[in-house]
């Protein structure tokens, strides 16, 4: 574990950005998309955390829950079983001015005020689930102590994905982007469709306990949503929101491109060490055995979970747990999920299948690297 931050509460979003991802949400929510082999993406904010001595998180669901719930289950893997703090997963209550689940961090945070007035740190970071790093919080807490700040917002620097800039504008889905003036952020932008480096937020949090209830209170009162757009933008000029800039690896999910791209970037040793190296990421253990190969299988650059069985050829594919690839099939450029099954002789490239997949003997299915086939979750094909 790292330097313990006991003062501090977190408090996770697993489902704010599940709209950009439609095909892998019907069932689930961004925070329990698979990832990498053995993960779901919520693993790394929530191993981030842990191992900066957070021990006192949240989880605030909205819909599609039961597999996040079944995945964290008591939090015992994240060392999260606790008589005081621990691991808290809360439903979605019906706010009573709008008869329905909530909108937005701020109406997520709305149902929290009496679990927030009830403890005692003095600060509460905030995180979505759709970026994958391995975040040292302490770090950040720091440089939020130092700076004086009221609320400090992590950012990163890079072009904005592609997926984004079409993403069509809705009142549901925001990215956003700052201007920076001494480590001061001065302005932020929404749904920018600029080309080039930006400042991207995110949506990591740090800000006083009591500042956020004051904060959430106001905007409960007023009927406004949306934590960024409606609290701290109108703001900024009175609140000291400083930027705190993330240099390591980030792995940010848009949409099923750049999930199908940023799988595929950790089969290069350098992008896999840049996210793993610094700390280890946590997950529910399944208790497979080891990967079995078999005579006549082939395996070359791939990134394989536990409990597979492999008789083929595999090759530039990340593979999940419980996966078995039959006599003579060949795969290339895929992304199987747990418990997928490639019979003898199937040939499929540039394939994206969901748990529980079937692909039926002598089948032959490819895809292309802009465009990968997806098969979701109990098909036959």
């Amino acid at each position: 574990m790292l330097k313990s931050s006991t003062d501090v509460i977190g408090i996770i979003f697993p489902n704010s950005y599940d709209p950009l991802i439609p095909e892998l949400v019907s069932v689930r929510l961004m925070a329990s998309i698979p990832f990498a082999s053995r993960y779901r993406i919520i693993d790394f904010i929530l191993s981030s955390m842990t191992h900066s001595g957070i021990d006192n998180i949240s989880v605030v669901v909205n819909k599609n829950y039961h597999s996040l719930m079944d995945h964290l289950g008591s939090g015992r893997e994240w060392d999260l079983v606790r008589k005081n703090g621990g691991l808290h997963i809360f439903p979605p209550f019906a706010e009573k001015q709008v008869g329905g689940p909530y909108v937005g961090r701020a109406g997520a945070l709305a149902n929290l005020l009496g679990f927030l007035k009830s403890q005692k740190e003095k600060y509460v970071v905030m995180s979505d689930t759709n970026v994958v790093v391995n975040f040292d919080f302490n770090a950040m807490i720091k440089a939020h102590e130092e700076s004086g700040a009221d609320i400090t917002i992590a950012y990163n620097e890079q072009e904005l994905p592609k997926e984004l800039l079409d993403y069509p504008t809705n009142d549901q889905i925001f990215y956003y982007t700052f201007d920076i003036e001494q480590g001061r952020i001065r302005k932020v932008s929404i749904n920018p469709k600029t080309d080039g480096v930006q400042n991207t937020s995110m949506n990591i949090f740090i800000i006083g306990r009591e500042l956020l209830i004051e904060l959430v209170s106001n905007a409960y009162m007023q009927g406004r949503s949306f934590f960024m757009r409606d609290v701290i933008m109108p703001q900024l000029s009175k609140l000291n929101v400083q930027a705190y800039k993330y240099t390591d690896y980030v792995a940010r999910i848009c949409g099923m491109k750049s999930y199908f791209e940023e799988n595929m970037k950790l089969l290069d040793d350098y992008n896999l060490d840049a996210l793993f190296s610094s700390a280890p990421i946590y997950t529910k253990i399944r208790g497979d055995n080891p990967t079995h190969y078999k005579d006549g299988a082939k395996v070359q650059n791939v990134m394989m979970a536990d409990g597979c069985v492999i008789e083929g050829e595999v090759e530039n594919s990340v593979i999940f747990r419980g996966v078995t690839i039959g006599k003579g099939a060949v795969v290339k450029n895929c992304i199987l999920m747990q418990d997928t099954v490639v019979e003898a002789g199937a040939n499929v490239e540039y394939l994206i299948t969901d748990k529980n997949v079937t692909i039926s003997a002598g089948k032959e299915m490819k895809g292309t690297d802009t465009f990968p086939v997806y098969i979701e979750k109990f098909k036959t094909v």
